[in-house]
């Protein structure tokens, strides 16, 4: 096989500006020599497939979208970035066939869908671990606990020093990188570590991963989230900080996060797909090929991929 990461994380991380998601991002690709599954080896599609949301779930589907373009050139597929939430909002609006996810759906917007008429299935294509980074020059961070974190990123009407954090640590103001609101990583960084609580005041967010790399790597006081994937493609000039959900630090990797070791920060990650759009023959296929492929170009890309795919599949070949 060819190295997908070459491929997928280059043109999606390396990029400064290519996954921001405060606008849509297209992507396709011409590339040619593919090894991976092709879901339909004889029949050709023509036709187009419109994806957005999630920019951490983005290298995977870019990944998927460059790689179907291979065996199936008829095919547009378009791969935008808005969010995990922005991408719901497009879903819900009837604007795309597939909404790409960092968390599970919100009630708010599954009474949405169907208020529009709108029938979906949700398929898990990867498990990723949300990881903690701070400056390559911060020597004295080897590790934070949950309530840690909590007392570091929740508002409290203070200014955060990481002194006040742990004793003999600098007294030195704290830089907070954050991805947006309407991120689905904001959105589970919220849920087990804010605890619904506002975040702090002086928080640089943006939708764009890249803008949150940059922020880290050029502040030694500086800290951030983000997909395991952003941290992978960024090791050299950023550390990654051990997490201790209660039974010891765990440091974010393939084997903590698919045992679930790395807690409380290990997540799913998902794809919902609209069942109308999935009775068109060329999408199906799409769908299938991207079932078929996901674990080896999710790991290809810095994620973790499922024990298998099967029952996915199964439950594909039931909305023809």
């Amino acid at each position: 096989m060819k190295s997908f990461k070459y491929i997928a994380l280059t043109a999606a991380i390396s990029g400064a500006l290519a996954l921001t998601a405060c606008g849509p991002q297209n992507t396709g690709s011409e590339s040619e020599g593919s090894k991976t599954e092709q879901s339909s080896e004889s029949k050709q599609f023509e036709g187009a497939v419109s994806i957005d949301g999630s920019s951490t779930v983005f290298p995977i589907m870019e990944a998927v979208a460059e790689e179907y373009n291979l065996v199936q050139p008829g095919m547009k597929v378009s791969v935008a970035s808005s969010g995990t939430g922005g991408g719901f909002k497009a879903f819900i609006a009837g604007e795309t066939d597939i909404s790409n996810a960092s968390r599970p759906i919100k009630d708010e917007e599954k009474e949405k869908l169907k208020e529009a008429g709108i029938e979906y299935t949700e398929f898990e294509i990867a498990k990723d671990g949300l990881s903690i980074v701070v400056n390559k020059e911060n020597d004295w961070v080897d590790s934070l606990t949950v309530d840690e974190l909590k007392k570091m990123w929740v508002e409290d009407g203070s200014v955060k020093k990481w002194s006040d954090i742990r004793e003999g640590w600098p007294e030195e103001e704290i830089k907070f990188y954050s991805p947006g609101t309407d991120s689905g990583t904001y959105d589970y960084f919220n849920e087990v570590i804010l605890e619904e609580q506002p975040i702090v005041e002086n928080a640089t967010l943006s939708e764009d991963d890249n803008v949150l790399v940059t922020g880290v790597t050029g502040d030694k006081n500086s800290i951030g989230f983000f997909g395991y994937a952003y941290y992978a493609e960024n090791k050299d000039n950023l550390k990654v900080v051990p997490i201790d959900g209660g039974n010891g630090a765990v440091e974010p990797t393939n084997k903590t996060v698919e045992s679930g070791e790395y807690s409380p920060l290990s997540r799913p990650l998902f794809i919902y797909v609209k069942n109308e759009s999935v009775k068109k023959e060329e999408i199906y296929d799409f769908v299938k090929f991207t079932l078929e492929n996901a674990g080896e170009l999710s790991e290809d890309v810095g994620y973790v991929k499922l024990p298998s795919y099967d029952e996915a599949l199964s439950t594909l070949e039931g909305l023809k």
